[in-house]
Parts: C-alpha cells; structure tokens; sequence
C-alpha cells in the first residue's frame, strides 16, 4: 500500500499461499482463517486493476486492493461493517485512509451478501449475555482495556522478537520440526488440564469455552499463557494464517479472568470488552474491532463498554503493532 511505484501484488504466488493458509489452520496451527481471506481479497483486486489496466490507474490499484481486503474480513467474520472499517484503519498507525471509505464499503457489502446466500446470516460467535451495565462494569472495562492493551503490547514485542532473531536466522525445516514438536506439546498440556487440545485451530472453541462460567481462574490464565505459546510457535514455524482471532481469543480470556475475579462469572459483559480491546490495540484498529465485537456476537449493546476498553488500550499499546 505504501510503496511509492505502487506496486501490485503477484498473482504468481497466491494459490500457493491460500492453500498454505488452509494447511496451517487446517492441520491446528493457532492462528486465524481471515489471514488467508485477507490475502486473496487484495490480490483479486490487485489482479483486477492489472487486467483492467485501461479502466483504472496505477493509483487505483492501491483502492482495489484495501477493498479486496475489506471482502475478505467481512466474508469470514460475516461483519461487513467491521471489513470496511479495517480496511480504513489499517494502512497507518495512527490515522485513517480517508479514500478507501467507499471501496471498502462496496467491496465488503458485496462479499458479505455472496458469503451469507451460502452460509447464512447467524452471528459467527453467538454469545448470551445481558448487554446492560452500570457505572461499576464501565470501570472495570477500563481496567480491562488497560491490561488489553499492555498484553498487546507485549505480543507485538514477542512477534517482533520471533521474526527478527528466529525466523530469520534459523533455517526452515528446524523451525517447522520445532513449531510441531512444541504445538503437538502444547495441545497434550491444555488436554490434559481442559479435557481438550484447546490450543489448537483458529480458537473459536476457546471463546465458547471461555463463556462458561463454571471454569476456575488458574485455568483461564494456564490457557491463554499455553494459547499465547500455541501462536508464537506457529508464526515462528512459518504458519500462513491472520491474527486477528488469535488476539480477539487472547481478550476473551482476559476478560473472562476479570469477570471471576470481580464476581461477575455469569456475565459475558468483559469477555467481550477484552475482544475488542485486544484486537483493536493489536492492529491498532479501534472502530473496526469495536464495531466487529457488535457484528460477530449479533449483541449491539456491548458496544459502549467495549469502546471504552479499546480507547483505554489504545493509550497503553504506544507505538507497537502485529
């Protein structure tokens, strides 16, 4: 997106990479299946443009691509509004690209009403809950989104770190030996204080476990600290995958260990105010992962308490992205 020649994106490499995307996620590798929906989204319409050449400028290209990627998110989440959102925020850090707005839209409503004539409209994470609050659960959102955004904080350092001296020091077939001795590790672990191979997969089945209430505290934190490994270990492998469900899950659980630990287990209120928050200082994507939490959960009223959390976390992560 940055590149001043505006360079496309090669179509040469993308079956292999979309099927490297399945094969990771596949084959239980923790990371999320939007990675791949991304990718293709945004070489389809880079694509499009160097077909099209006559139609669109070198320019446009960077407009097809941001909207490619807003059709992928809003497909695998079913959240179109959440796609053009992160479409609009994730090129900077710390501003928005104010002409991606209509393609982002367009190419987001157009692939949500593709994916949902298959699949269906239901919420991808239909999570109960009361959506009511007070001014206890606004401060103990607060108090989440703080401790979000420096968990956020922290993996971006632990990524930064992994592709710096790891995967780019150490060669490939110790790094793939290494991430599926540690995965297959990892899995026997969480089973055996779980009952299930949790750390494995995209962690959509985490969230619903996290959603119980009957679990103890020590396990929610063993969990995330096995999940937080589980990542690493896959992107040190040379996983394909996306990190948004990752750091969506790694909310959930910290939000799921404040709610035991203020009392309120039965609620689902700070589950998912960690969501958003976790993800919205990982990317650095505030309104896209508030407005995601509302789409993939089909409960609006959260919204308040999670842009509260995101904004709080959003004042921790400083500088640091995934």
């Amino acid at each position: 997106f940055h590149e001043e020649a505006h360079e496309r994106l090669s179509a040469k490499p993308v079956i292999g990479r979309v099927l490297a995307a399945i094969a990771t996620v596949g084959y239980g590798g923790a990371l999320g299946p939007e990675g791949g929906a991304i990718y293709l989204g945004a070489a389809t319409g880079s694509t499009l443009q160097r077909r099209f050449a006559r139609y669109f400028s070198r320019e446009d290209a960077k407009l097809l691509m941001v909207a490619g990627a807003a059709a992928g998110i809003a497909a695998i989440f079913k959240a179109p509004a959440t796609g053009a959102l992160f479409a609009i925020e994730v090129p900077y850090r710390s501003d928005v690209a104010r002409r991606n707005v209509l393609p982002a839209m367009v190419g987001a409503a157009a692939s949500f009403v593709a994916y949902t004539a298959v699949e269906g409209t239901g919420p991808l994470l239909p999570i109960g809950g009361d959506p009511s609050f007070g001014w206890w659960d606004l401060l103990a959102a607060g108090v989440v989104g703080v401790v979000c955004g420096g968990g956020a904080r922290l993996f971006a350092i632990a990524l930064r770190y992994l592709r710096a001296n790891v995967m780019g020091q150490v060669p490939l077939g110790i790094r793939l030996a290494g991430a599926a001795a540690a995965l297959a590790l990892l899995a026997v672990v969480a089973d055996a204080a779980a009952d299930r191979p949790l750390t494995i997969g995209p962690g959509y089945d985490l969230i619903a476990w996290a959603a119980d209430p009957s679990h103890a505290q020590w396990l929610i934190l063993v969990l995330l600290v096995l999940r937080v490994g589980a990542v690493l270990a896959t992107v040190g492998g040379g996983g394909v995958g996306g990190l948004i469900v990752p750091l969506v899950v790694m909310g959930a659980l910290v939000g799921r260990f404040a709610s035991g630990a203020i009392g309120e287990a039965d609620s689902n209120l700070l589950l998912v105010v960690g969501m958003a928050a976790f993800f919205g200082a990982g990317y650095r994507t505030p309104l896209a992962a508030v407005v995601m939490v509302a789409e993939v959960t089909a409960v609006p009223g959260f919204i308040v308490p999670a842009l509260l959390a995101t904004a709080a976390s959003q004042l921790v992560i400083g500088d640091e992205s995934v």
